[in-house]
């Protein structure tokens, strides 16, 4: 059974990303990572306000009503959706100038998964951080375009990607801090020509939706890492999912333009754009950071 998302905000991003929603102010946040920008949107598409930054964001976690955790290039910061006052929570590769963020989520403890990778998506020269209550560890090093962070509902599983192996990989993590107790095994190896595994988030079931980079679609694996049903999209670059709306029944689906040709623009008329689906099984709150 394949369903198709819907147009619901014609952004034009050039690299959106990082889709999350905030259930305290009922609205959408999204990064486009290339242009250096926080959008925000309600859950009918209006626009909800837009941030301008300095360096890369790609990724945020809820402190509360009027505070993120913003995941830039040079580390994770507060920053405050009314003043945009920014304060540094944990200085994160900021000595490295050819790398930067890219998929982050928050586990169900509270702690920040944050990947980095080589701004020309090189050599594998990006990690994944972890960070929680003032401590910052390294999980994963030696990566190179990391996505698809996500976590079983219950916490006692983490879903990672690097992308360009074409594998989802799973590990058992402490559901008390969120750190890996386990070795890491395949949950799903992408072989069916449909792209290379992106962003993901898991829905209340523990089923996990993954955006598909190139594959034009998002697809919902079952707890087993078989494949349920494909959401179908009108655009190439799908890149993050999220849930949300006051039911956590709305499917948002984050795209980009970045890389394709002015012929494939063409045919892709709202590559960038962001996208959404009612689906029957709804999504879970976003954790609120530990900080």
């Amino acid at each position: 059974m394949n369903r198709t998302a819907k147009l619901l905000i014609d952004s034009r991003c050039s690299l959106g990303e990082g889709p999350i929603w905030h259930p305290d102010r009922r609205q959408l946040f999204y990064f486009d990572i290339a242009g250096q920008t926080l959008f925000a949107a309600t859950a009918t598409g209006e626009s909800a306000g837009q941030w301008q930054f300095d360096e890369v964001v790609a990724a945020a976690g809820v402190i509360d009503r009027d505070n993120l955790a913003i995941a830039t290039e040079t580390g994770l910061k507060s920053f405050n959706l009314n003043t945009s006052a920014q304060s540094l929570i944990v200085s994160i590769e900021a000595d490295n100038k050819a790398t930067r963020t890219n998929d982050s989520r928050v586990d169900r403890a509270g702690g920040f998964w944050i990947g980095t990778m080589l701004k020309d998506e090189g050599e594998s020269q990006g990690a994944v951080y972890h960070y929680r209550a003032g401590t910052l560890s390294t999980i994963l090093p030696r990566v190179a375009v990391p996505n698809a962070t996500c976590f079983s509902p219950d916490g006692t599983v983490a879903y990672f990607a690097d992308t360009p192996t074409h594998k989802i990989m799973q590990c058992r993590t402490d559901p008390q801090t969120g750190l890996p107790i386990g070795e890491w095994s395949l949950f799903h190896e992408v072989t069916d020509g449909r792209g290379a595994p992106d962003g993901a988030v898991t829905d209340s079931e523990g089923y996990l939706w993954n955006a598909r980079w190139g594959g034009s679609c998002v697809v919902r694996h079952a707890p087993d890492g078989s494949i349920d049903y494909v959401v179908e999209l009108p655009v190439s670059q799908v890149t993050c999912p999220a849930f949300g709306g006051d039911d956590y029944k709305t499917l948002f689906v984050t795209s980009a333009s970045i890389s394709l040709s002015a012929e494939q623009l063409e045919v892709e008329k709202h590559a960038g754009g962001i996208f959404s689906l009612e689906v029957d099984v709804p999504g879970l709150p976003e954790t609120i950071v530990a900080l």
